[in-house]
């Protein structure tokens, strides 16, 4: 009988035991059998939780809040994300992720639909181009080690932007909208599938008056068109092999009577939307353009390819107010609007207080042609074993892209507050030349899930041909005959490795290390940017609170700085060593919902902190660029210490209510330590915005926007050309329909 029932409590242990086993290996499969979608990083915010690394993701329902149409607005809810403004619309935005220089953008990976978007991402990754958010599905932050997957910038992470999908069924949706400023925006997108053919089609025109006053009553605002296209045919649902093929267009247009010349402290004080009567005639024509084609390929339900082909074009010319002349002495807007006094005939000559002489203002044609093409490819094979959970993928990319430079300078006079051309400048005179970039860059990254712990070690491997063609001052039909040529070489591997560690259902930890890497310029020998990157966090949920703690420490053994116009400097690019620097903070975000159990409202708030501390190691000059002269010990300029933003809705079947804000501290404009001179400084703000909407039916909405509800006045920036406003109040009302 004891035989007879050890034999039989044997046989039930061993059933219980293969149920857990089986019970375990479907939790692990479930959890990963999210691969990740086409073109985007994560795809939904679940994956954007179990990454090993620091992850936000943007969700369709998040952006459709407030439609903003400013990037800089969107992103100020994610921790460790930081940015100056320029223009008060986001045009041209400046955006850090964890410390890196803002400057234009120019040191994270921006893309669309997971391809490098800027217009010359290793050449001049300076981003005067950014897609419009406002047609954008989803917005994904990448931080933290497992960003080796996308580079060429691997030191603070990768933003992509999630265009719109092509969806199961027809539908789609228009939005009109117009408030102050004469701001509007008129945004259809419909879309399908019908058999195997999917498609969508996207417009959106939006623009605005501008905010912003000259003496003459002179538009000052922007108009941007842009137009959107994809077709998608997939093989039959009962094919053996599933594939298909997407192919996308996109175009976009943009007229902005924009400026980089902004005020003194002094007119800031008294008439902080004003603008000088010398800025005028300054206006960025710009266009791009882009084709896309993607292949999917999935050969069992464990292996995937996926390929893209792309080619981007993007040209304009920002026609714009650069120098002041005055008996012969000529100086840059940013040295005499920084210092009036030391100018005071040169000031008077800006601000359209007297009559000038003949080309007494030199406003520069930066006239520049970008392309950017290349193919990619990534194998995803992933497979289970027992208690676990394994996936690799390996990509490739090769890729070319260049920036083509053919610049003048006009003369003009200011006479009554108008201005006259005087005199047309050799075409080419002021930049006449290419830049170009070749590259091949290829990564593999392992993840193991075993139980509760994951691992994912990656390397990236980088191969880069920088070049550059000057064609001298005196040749615009390119002959040749003052040609001088520089050729820099790059060739690294780019190592990085994460961790998930989940202690309970409710609490994981995870962190890792990773190579941070930016190419360098065309200079022959000089270094990239290179850095080791630490980061340690914990994400956890208590009762309805959810949130993650995340520290990180960024070590430069060389940062590099650009000589860029939009900083202040000379605008001719290159890039110079500023030695090792120190960065770390910590990033804090919290969520939590109010009424759990209520059936008709919900009330979820959160909450978000930045801290970020800055310092260089080593001493330096680089008076021509937004970092100033530089003494070990200094911090970065354009990096606040401290900022949180905080939001809540209330959100019901018939209408929503969305309040958010954000505190931006003070920074510094100059590198320095200590107090921040008055000079030097960019005060600290607490700027709120609000959206609400009232749905008629399931069809029919109507929107409402606010931004700056309280009216603050504040400054944004001191570059490019003095201080720089942000937007005022700002109210608009709009229809949307859903078909």
């Amino acid at each position: 009988m004891k035989l007879k029932l050890s034999a039989l409590l044997l046989c039930l242990t061993t059933v219980l035991t293969a149920q857990e086993n089986k019970k375990q290996k479907d939790s692990t499969q479930k959890l990963d059998e999210v691969i990740i979608k086409t073109n985007t990083i994560f795809g939904s915010k679940y994956v954007a939780k179990n990454r090993t690394g620091s992850a936000y993701y943007v969700s369709p329902k998040e952006l459709k809040k407030h439609n903003y149409t400013d990037i800089n607005r969107v992103l100020r809810s994610v921790p460790g994300v930081t940015f100056y403004e320029e223009d008060g619309f986001g045009l041209r935005p400046n955006i850090s992720l964890r410390g890196t220089s803002p400057e234009r953008s120019a040191k994270i990976s921006l893309m669309e639909d997971g391809v490098l978007i800027a217009p010359a991402p290793y050449s001049s990754p300076s981003a005067y181009y950014f897609p419009s958010v406002v047609r954008m599905e989803a917005v994904e932050i990448l931080k933290g080690s497992s960003q080796v997957q996308y580079g060429p910038f691997t030191t603070g992470g990768a933003i992509n932007m999630v265009s719109a999908q092509i969806p199961d069924e027809f539908g789609g949706r228009i939005r009109a909208s117009y408030g102050a400023f004469n701001t509007r925006q008129l945004h259809a997108k419909a879309g399908g599938q019908k058999g195997q053919f999917g498609y969508v089609a996207e417009f959106l025109n939006y623009g605005s008056g501008g905010f912003k006053d000259l003496p003459d009553n002179s538009h000052t605002g922007f108009d941007i068109n842009e137009v959107l296209a994809k077709l998608r045919y997939s093989s039959k649902a009962d094919a053996k092999i599933q594939q298909y093929i997407e192919a996308k267009f996109q175009y976009s247009d943009e007229v902005s009577n924009e400026t980089y010349l902004g005020l003194t402290e002094e007119d800031f004080e008294t008439a902080p939307f004003s603008r000088y009567a010398s800025s005028q005639d300054d206006q960025m024509v710009a266009e791009h353009l882009q084709f896309m084609l993607t292949h999917e390929l999935n050969l069992t339900k464990n292996f995937r390819i996926t390929t893209n082909t792309y080619l981007n074009k993007f040209k304009r010319n920002w026609f714009k107010l650069d120098d002041v002349v005055f008996n012969g002495d000529k100086q840059g807007i940013a040295n005499v609007v920084g210092n009036p006094t030391a100018f005071p005939d040169h000031m008077a000559i800006l601000r359209g207080d007297v009559n000038s002489g003949t080309d007494a203002l030199l406003l520069k044609a930066n006239n520049r042609e970008y392309y950017s093409t290349g193919i990619q490819t990534k194998l995803d094979y992933h497979w289970y074993g027992e208690n676990t959970f394994h996936d690799l993928e390996v990509g490739a990319r090769y890729h070319y892209d260049e920036e083509d430079r053919f610049q003048w300078e006009d003369g003009y006079s200011i006479t009554n507050g108008q201005l006259d051309r005087t005199s047309e400048g050799l075409r080419g005179a002021q930049g006449n030349r290419i830049s170009s970039a070749t590259a091949f860059a290829a990564y593999a990254m392992y993840k193991l899930k075993w139980n509760k712990f994951t691992i994912t070690p990656g390397l990236r491997y980088e191969n880069i041909i920088l070049e550059r063609e000057n064609f001298g001052s005196n040749d615009p039909n390119r002959t040749g005959t003052d040609l001088s040529t520089r050729e820099n070489k790059v060739d690294i591997f780019i190592p990085g490795m994460g961790f998930n560690y989940a202690i309970t259902n409710d609490v994981s930890l995870f962190g890792g290390v990773h190579k941070g890497f930016s190419p360098p310029g065309s200079s022959e020998g000089e270094e990239s940017e290179e850095s080791i990157n630490y980061e340690l966090g914990s994400r956890f949920t208590i009762g309805q609170l959810r949130g993650e703690l995340i520290g990180f420490y960024n070590d430069y053994s060389n940062l590099l700085g650009s000589d860029l116009a939009a900083t202040g400097g000379t605008g001719s690019l290159d890039q110079f060593n500023a030695g090792e620097v120190r960065v770390n903070g910590l990033e804090l975000l919290l969520n939590y919902e109010i009424l759990p159990n209520n059936t008709k409202f919900k009330l979820p708030i959160s909450f978000g902190y930045t801290f970020t501390n800055t310092e260089f190691l080593n001493s330096f000059g680089s008076s021509d660029d937004l970092w100033g002269e530089v003494t070990a010990g200094d911090e970065l300029p354009y990096i606040p210490k401290h900022q949180f933003n905080a939001s809540i809705s209330l959100e019901h079947a018939k209408y929503e209510l969305n309040l958010s804000g954000r505190f931006n501290g003070e920074f510094r404009t100059l590198a320095g330590n200590g107090s921040i001179p008055d000079a030097e400084r960019v005060d600290s703000n607490f700027i709120i915005d609000f959206a609400a909407k009232y749905h008629f039916n399931k069809r029919l909405s109507l929107t409402s926007n606010i931004i700056n509800l309280l009216d603050e006045t504040y400054a944004v920036s001191r570059v490019p050309a003095g201080l720089r406003p942000g937007h005022p109040f700002g109210a608009n009302l709009g229809l949307e329909f859903r078909f």
